[in-house]
């Protein structure tokens, strides 16, 4: 696959650019899914559980973006952050169904 992506550097780009925008976008939103369930399980009132999590959302969105063009690896990339978002959205559904 690396081989195939040098020789086509127009792609590699593109890759990379979804992988920041799109990953960067699912793994955030599971980050602030889980943290607002979680502040929320340990007695946080909901709007400021809301509130913290969505301004720390801001700052992993920007670490997600520059790290997926900073990694060496494509598919590490991709799988941190569709993965990672794709784990922290279940957890907190989860949790959210314990909650309810």
């Amino acid at each position: 696959m690396t081989a195939s992506l040098a020789t086509r550097p127009r792609l590699h780009a593109a890759l990379r650019i979804a992988a920041a925008v799109l990953g960067g976008y699912a793994f955030t939103w599971g980050f602030i899914a889980l943290g607002m369930s979680g502040l929320f399980a340990l007695g946080m009132p909901f709007h400021d559980a809301e509130h913290l999590t969505s301004i720390l959302g801001m700052l992993v969105y920007l670490v997600a973006f520059l790290w997926a063009f900073a990694a060496r690896s494509l598919a590490r990339v991709w799988i941190v952050l569709a993965g990672g978002g794709a784990f922290m959205a279940a957890a907190a559904s989860v949790l959210q169904g314990v909650l309810a």
